[in-house]
């Protein structure tokens, strides 16, 4: 299980998730942010810190995100899970 960060996230980019992460797993990337799948620890406390709520559980995304769970894994070269 990981966390991924969905549409929302595009261009708003506030670091309040990044600054809470224990173990720095969350990337910039061009329009949003990242969350490493092999590096997440699935505490959840980026979750509550996203001001626009982009950040989901990867078997809780919403149906109109869903995605963005491959284009997290793609961005970090990680095989998507089936």
């Amino acid at each position: 299980m990981t966390y991924i960060i969905t549409q929302p996230c595009i261009n708003e980019k506030d670091a309040s998730c990044v600054d809470v992460c224990p173990v720095d797993c969350i990337y910039e990337g061009d329009d949003m942010f990242y969350i490493h799948p092999e590096e997440c620890i699935d505490c959840g406390a980026c979750v509550p810190e996203c001001p626009v709520d982009a950040i989901f559980v990867d078997d809780e995304v919403p149906e109109q995100y869903t995605d963005f769970i491959a284009k997290n894994y793609v961005y970090f070269d990680v095989p998507v899970p089936s």
